[in-house]
């Protein structure tokens, strides 16, 4: 190599060293000297290369892509990312949910779909999964929900009991719970399975008219998922298989893409709608409210630094733009405190000025001060004040994405719309989405988790679970556990 082109080992100052391979010593055979000042960098920089793992969502793989606007949604949102022919630059993370950073990518899980969209008025974050449900509706069980799907304080130890204990005892999580079980609890790699938005959210279009709004990604390469004894194969063999894939694919230019589609809500029908709209534990039906296509999302490029770029990447769904707001959704609510203290936690106070998560568009802002802040606010940095610092406009924009709300305070789950149940939809998915072979798989994973350590006293409570949900499925669960038993 021409000496002119090499790259000269150094200090993280910049300053050159003169080996990678011997410390400084007194004599061959003497002790290491303490100003051996590359050595003690590498060392102490080497034990605090770890950051915390996520809680949830602590294992996944990620993209950057571009989403692009094909159809005319301006009569439902303002917002620059949606305008017509609009091309926005994305970061794309998917995941799974329970297990660790080290845990395979094909155990049995809900996966994570969360996207970062840099647009010309602030990062819009989207945080969904590749269901369009969940398993609670009230984010006082989020802790406990998530600690029964990690692992027992003795042993340290994943344990079916505990999941089974938790989701009977919560009968809300019935809908979550048959698709977890069903074919698309395992899906053959992340450019296979959708992604939701789960939640519910506002648009709000330029002449200040309101619509509740939910998103569906769509997979373009058509939906394909394992089988449990193929997973447990593939996560023997390659248990970074999904990660794997996702970075192959785009390294041999096989773009993913999924094409977004919205249902879209009239603001006044989420009052007299025959379930309560927000709940996150329910779909809402396409016939009731279709589908309206919005744009492509692509991803073509793979991270460079999958430290700095993946696992530092930030995901809140606090981060909304003028247009896009949120919605009674009391689980939504929570994560829009909740997301953001885990990156502080997680990452720092300043983690949106890691370069993966800074705003492409201008930021002025008067926060100052604390750890690792790169980029501070110039004077005057205090509000009011008659220095030409920055100022709000509340003309240009103002508070639109709201709702009115009143009542007592209270303690108590949503209040109760015509056909809200919990195991009517789950039921309808069994009977009217699953062919009978889909219902077959779906009596053998749920037999094969119940075999797994569940006690006799959560055994009974599931048994009864599953006949709530569908009297014949859960016939055909309990006559699989007599039989095995």
């Amino acid at each position: 190599m021409n000496e002119e082109m090499r790259q000269w080992t150094t200090t993280t100052s910049g300053a050159p060293v003169s080996s990678d391979e011997f410390s400084l010593t007194v004599g061959p055979d003497g002790p290491v000297l303490l100003h051996d000042y590359y050595l003690l960098e590498k060392l102490a920089s080497f034990n605090r290369e770890m950051i915390p793992d996520r809680q949830p969502h602590a294992k996944g793989s990620g993209a950057f892509g571009y989403f692009l606007v094909t159809q005319d949604v301006r009569a439902y949102t303002k917002a620059a990312v949606f305008q017509p022919g609009a091309r926005t630059e994305v970061l794309a993370r998917f995941s799974t949910v329970a297990g660790e950073s080290g845990s395979p990518d094909t155990w049995r899980d809900v996966r994570g779909f969360a996207l970062k969209f840099y647009t010309p008025e602030g990062n819009y974050d989207m945080v969904g999964n590749n269901t369009p449900v969940f398993f609670i509706r009230d984010p006082m069980k989020f802790p406990d929900f998530i600690h029964s799907q990690k692992r027992r304080v003795d042993n340290g130890l994943r344990d079916n009991d505990m999941q089974w204990d938790f989701w009977t005892l919560s009968p809300e999580t019935a809908h979550q719970v048959t698709i977890l079980f069903s074919d698309r609890g395992i899906p053959k790699s992340y450019r296979h399975m959708n992604g939701y938005s789960s939640h519910t959210y506002m648009w709000v279009n330029a002449q200040g008219e309101r619509f509740w709004v939910k998103y569906h990604f769509k997979t373009d390469q058509g939906i394909a998922n394992l089988t449990q004894d193929e997973a447990d194969r593939i996560a023997g063999e390659d248990p970074d298989y999904h990660r794997r894939d996702l970075f192959e694919a785009i390294a041999r230019k096989q773009y993913p893409s999924w094409t977004l589609f919205v249902q879209i809500m009239p603001f006044d029908d989420a009052a007299a709608y025959r379930f309560n709209p927000f709940d996150l534990t329910k779909v809402w039906p396409h016939a009731d409210y279709p589908l309206h296509e919005v744009g492509k999302l692509v991803l073509d490029r793979n991270p460079e630094d999958f430290h700095s770029q993946i696992e530092q990447a930030a995901f809140d769904p606090a981060n909304l733009v003028p247009g896009i707001g949120p919605s009674p959704d009391k689980m939504l609510l929570a994560r829009l405190f909740a997301y953001a203290d885990a990156h502080r936690a997680r990452l720092g106070v300043n983690y949106q000025q890691i370069p993966v998560n800074r705003p492409k568009c201008p930021v002025f802002s008067y926060g100052r001060g604390g750890a690792m802040r790169v980029v501070n606010a110039a004077d005057p940095a205090y509000a009011p004040n008659s220095k030409g610092g920055p100022v709000a406009d509340a003309v240009r924009y103002p508070e639109e994405a709201v709702w009115s709300a009143s009542g007592e305070f209270v303690r108590a789950a949503y209040s109760k719309h015509p056909q809200d149940d919990d195991f009517v939809q789950p039921r309808a998915l069994i009977r009217h989405v699953m062919d009978d072979a889909q219902r077959e798989r779906l009596v053998a994973n749920v037999v094969r988790s119940l075999k797994g350590g569940v006690s006799a006293p959560v055994l009974q409570r599931a048994l009864e679970y599953w006949r709530s949900i569908d009297a014949e499925v859960g016939a055909r669960i309990a006559s699989s556990m007599q039989q095995r038993t």
